[in-house]
């Protein structure tokens, strides 16, 4: 699967910050009933690795991690099963090895420099982080111009609310949202959110 396949599987990708009493296999199982297969498990806390090991065996369910900063966490993911990364930031370290695994990669970019930094690696999909602050939608509008063949997947302060105004932005694949899982959500919660994303497409 290339960056622009797992794009183009949900709407919405969900940024999961899974602490020690989350329930990481009824949080896939109810986002994939729900229509959101793409998984963004981030690097956070330390339960985080072993979540995406468990939740990789729900069937349905592409699971990834997030906020990865550098070469050694990238490896730690990919041998717990991780099938894409998203990082923050991009460097030339972490880029290198993105691509070196093999692995989907959605480098985070805010500026122009970024994204020419990306392209002289032979990326062209990133993630626009943090979205509301970094600009927000008129900051896509700008840098789609001179960059036409760059896909977004704006992170950041994005919510329900503006998540349909982001997604019809031409140069828009898919969004991160934080908001499809909170602490403490049961399985209907979280399938209810999950039903209400996957319909923004």
């Amino acid at each position: 699967m290339t960056a622009d396949e797992l794009m183009r599987v949900s709407p919405v990708i969900p940024v999961l910050v899974i602490g020690p009493d989350a329930d990481p296999v009824m949080i896939a199982e109810a986002l994939v009933e729900g229509g959101i297969r793409v998984l963004e498990v981030t690097l956070r806390t330390p339960q985080a690795l072993a979540a995406i090991s468990t939740m990789r065996r729900v069937s349905g369910a592409i699971v990834g991690a997030g906020t990865v900063l550098d070469p050694n966490q990238l490896q730690a993911s990919r041998d717990e099963g991780a099938e894409f990364i998203v990082s923050p930031g991009l460097t030339e370290r972490l880029g290198r090895a993105a691509i070196d695994s093999g692995l989907p990669f959605l480098p985070g970019v805010a500026s122009a420099g970024d994204i020419m930094r990306g392209l002289d690696m032979g990326l062209d999909r990133f993630k626009f982080f943090p979205a509301e602050s970094s600009g927000g939608r008129s900051a896509v509008k700008a840098l789609a111009a001179p960059f036409g063949q760059v896909r977004f997947c704006p992170t950041g302060g994005i919510r329900p609310d503006t998540a349909a105004e982001w997604l019809a932005l031409d140069a828009v694949s898919c969004i991160g949202g934080s908001w499809l899982v909170q602490p403490g959500d049961d399985h209907a919660t979280i399938l209810g959110r999950a039903r209400a994303a996957a319909a923004l497409r």
